[in-house]
């Protein structure tokens, strides 16, 4: 049983990776159909702002909540550079974005190579992040509990954002019919820049919760870049609620199959479950609801 318990709450820790991860990934993707492969450079970029904000602030407890603060800055700031001199020309040719971002990439991951060298950095986790805490018999390390908290607390924000907030129900105006949001007055070059950085903002988040649980690399983001994208697909374009599943769904499934066999077989068993999901209801979970003249 505390295998079990183990494994699950594993299998939620990077299932909170992939949705924080994702979520960025959901609102740029299912509202201006941008396949930004860049994605996973802005959450090496948190990792790195999470290294460089320890080595200025001593205190490793004040230094995470600040890196999540910078991290989400740094992130937003990235994406909405990129969107301002690159995709904004791109749009509506998905392919085009795709061979772009996947070059703006590889320049940003060789920049940190040649910033912070080839080998890994570690983060130190705060002291009141050490050890774990006892759930039904298995010993669950508070840091994994953290980053679910946390993916937690970035949904629920963001949720509420899109439902109360002005610019959360242009953001929503914009993915389910840009057309007539803009004949409505919506201004949607300012709501396309306000989505970029806010779901990069997110990726850099992600990054930083990523140094609690490994070591950093000019390649990390990559890891999770595919897995993020098989999240947004399966939960349906622009639906929060469908990446939610989808992200702790498929790292359950991870962890569970990677348990008795490896990492490796572990994604290939995703993704074909993905796919065969995807034949099935190509859709996703859910999708974006619109009016017709029919």
């Amino acid at each position: 049983m505390d295998v079990v318990i183990g494994q699950l709450f594993t299998g939620m820790s990077t299932g909170s990776i992939l949705l924080l991860a994702a979520l960025g990934l959901a609102l740029t993707f299912g509202q201006m159909g941008v396949i930004n492969m860049a994605h996973g450079e802005f959450i090496m970029a948190g990792c790195y702002t999470a290294y460089v904000v320890q080595q200025v602030v001593s205190a490793t407890g004040a230094s995470l909540l600040i890196s999540l603060a910078v991290g989400f800055v740094v992130g937003g700031a990235m994406g909405v550079i990129l969107e301002a001199t690159l995709l904004r020309r791109l749009y509506h040719r998905p392919l085009d974005t795709l061979l772009v971002t996947f070059g703006v990439g590889l320049i940003l991951q060789q920049l940190a190579r040649d910033i912070f060298g080839a080998p890994a950095v570690n983060v130190v986790a705060p002291g009141w992040l050490s050890g774990g805490v006892e759930i039904f018999g298995a010993v669950v390390p508070k840091t994994r509990i953290f980053i679910l908290l946390l993916a937690a607390a970035c949904v629920a924000g963001l949720a509420a954002a899109l439902k109360y907030l002005p610019a959360g129900r242009r953001i929503r105006a914009v993915v389910q019919n840009r057309d007539l949001a803009e004949s409505s007055g919506i201004s949607s070059r300012q709501t396309d820049r306000m989505t970029f950085f806010v779901g990069s903002g997110l990726a850099g988040v992600a990054g930083v919760a990523l140094t609690l649980i490994g070591s950093t690399s000019p390649t990390i983001g990559q890891s999770y870049l595919v897995d993020a994208f098989l999240v947004v697909v399966a939960g349906g374009l622009g639906q929060l609620r469908g990446a939610v599943i989808a992200a702790f769904a498929l790292g359950v499934l991870q962890s569970a199959v990677e348990y008795s066999t490896t990492a490796s077989m572990a994604k290939v068993v995703a993704f074909v479950v993905i796919v065969g999901f995807l034949q099935l209801r190509p859709q996703g979970l859910f999708s974006v609801r619109a009016r017709s003249l029919a």
